[in-house]
């Protein structure tokens, strides 16, 4: 056929459970001319011929690095285990490689180091934790007592000493910077999360009001002595109305100038600390003005990241309090407002952006999510759009 008589034209074809499809159509000239004036039904005569692609090794080849980058290394999965060490710090957990058995004076330091740690650690870990753990549901339970007008200084007083008390009890040693740009009452406070340490060291330097997923057990009832004292709010993840609850009361509480900064981890879950991921625009729906916070935890001491569907909190605890210490950075910094036109995604990222690069960890769009569902179907539809989209079609 000649080139100058044909005339191709590429239809788009949705499909109803996956990515459409793109056909090259070639027809003639003057049938192309007279489709054009009758009716659109004239279009499904046999006049289309199909021009088929021919498969390439080159077409798969995109999507076999990218499979062969993810094994090798993955950066979203691997934000849900523990960093990988540089150094080994002299603790089993961290000990893969079987360290303490190379050498003699390797193995006499962590044998000092293990005597050090629990039996001269450990159990002042475990006195000063008992005691902040009691003063702090004792306080509580004597501050949700009195009229709730007179609560605001009693709370304050007794949460910081309940707090640093519990953060002797992992041996913290905090920095915080930029004091000048903590939160004030009626604020929201946004941070990158670890683990429920982050509570507990935040906690040390300011009093919060906390937005978070309700738990049972010891956290249990660390929450419910809490809400005692002054306005929580405790969700479950999976019930659409306490999501719907969370917004509404965090519009109220916006507006009240003298109730507590609210603390809220837009991520949703803990992450390892080496990245910060995405964070949800439900956090950004209620406010224009943000104040954002960076945690960086210094793992050679010991590393914070909870990984809760292997370990309790319990057990987390005995490890936190077996390590050698629980270093942190604490960056406050300064409050950010939504620009005109933005969107509260767009906010989130933003926020996101800032914390990350302030933080020294890498700025992931992935959802945190993950590491309790499966990946979602649309992702997959994707993958396939974009291949359709690069093949080259002659």
């Amino acid at each position: 056929m000649n080139k100058t008589t044909q005339q191709q034209k590429i239809r788009r074809i949705s499909t109803p459970d996956g990515p459409p499809i793109f056909l090259l159509d070639d027809f003639e000239d003057s049938h192309a001319n007279n489709s054009f004036n009758n009716d659109s039904t004239d279009l499904n005569h046999d006049c289309f011929q199909i021009q088929k692609h021919e498969f390439h090794l080159m077409d798969a080849s995109r999507f076999v690095v990218k499979g062969i980058s993810a094994i090798i290394d993955d950066e979203v999965t691997k934000r849900f285990e523990h960093e990988e060490l540089k150094t080994w710090n002299l603790l089993t957990r961290t000990n893969a490689k079987n360290y303490q058995f190379m050498s003699r004076s390797l193995g006499l330091y962590w044998s000092i180091g293990f005597l050090i740690r629990y039996t001269i650690l450990f159990p002042l870990r475990i006195l000063f934790t008992c005691v902040g753990f009691s003063w702090l549901l004792c306080t509580m339970f004597l501050v949700g007592l009195l009229p709730r007008r007179f609560r605001e200084k009693p709370y304050r007083l007794f949460s910081l000493m309940s707090f640093r008390m519990l953060s002797c009890g992992i041996t913290s040693r905090l920095e915080f910077h930029n004091p000048q740009y903590r939160a004030q009452k009626g604020d929201i406070c946004v941070a990158n999360h670890t683990s429920p340490l982050d509570v507990v060291l935040l906690a040390c330097d300011n009093c919060y009001a906390l937005v978070g997923q309700r738990h049972g057990g010891l956290l249990g009832i660390m929450e419910a002595a809490l809400s005692r004292a002054t306005n929580h709010v405790w969700f479950d993840r999976g019930e659409m109305r306490d999501r719907q609850l969370v917004t509404q009361r965090l519009r109220e509480h916006v507006n009240g100038k003298y109730n507590l900064p609210v603390l809220i981890f837009p991520e949703g879950t803990c992450i390892n600390n080496s990245a910060v991921m995405m964070f949800r625009k439900g956090s950004f729906e209620t406010t224009d003005r943000v104040c954002p916070v960076s945690i960086k935890y210094d793992a050679r001491f010991g590393d914070p990241f909870w990984n809760s569907s292997k370990q309790s909190y319990v057990q987390y605890l005995l490890l936190m309090m077996s390590s050698w210490a629980i270093k942190c950075d604490v960056k406050y910094l300064k409050p950010m407002e939504r620009l005109e036109g933005e969107t509260s995604a767009e906010f989130a990222n933003r926020v996101k952006a800032e914390i990350a690069r302030q933080g020294g960890l890498v700025d992931l769009a992935w959802d945190g999510q993950l590491k309790r569902t499966a990946a979602k179907v649309v992702w997959k539809y994707q993958q396939q759009e974009d291949y359709v989209n690069r093949l080259k079609l002659e």
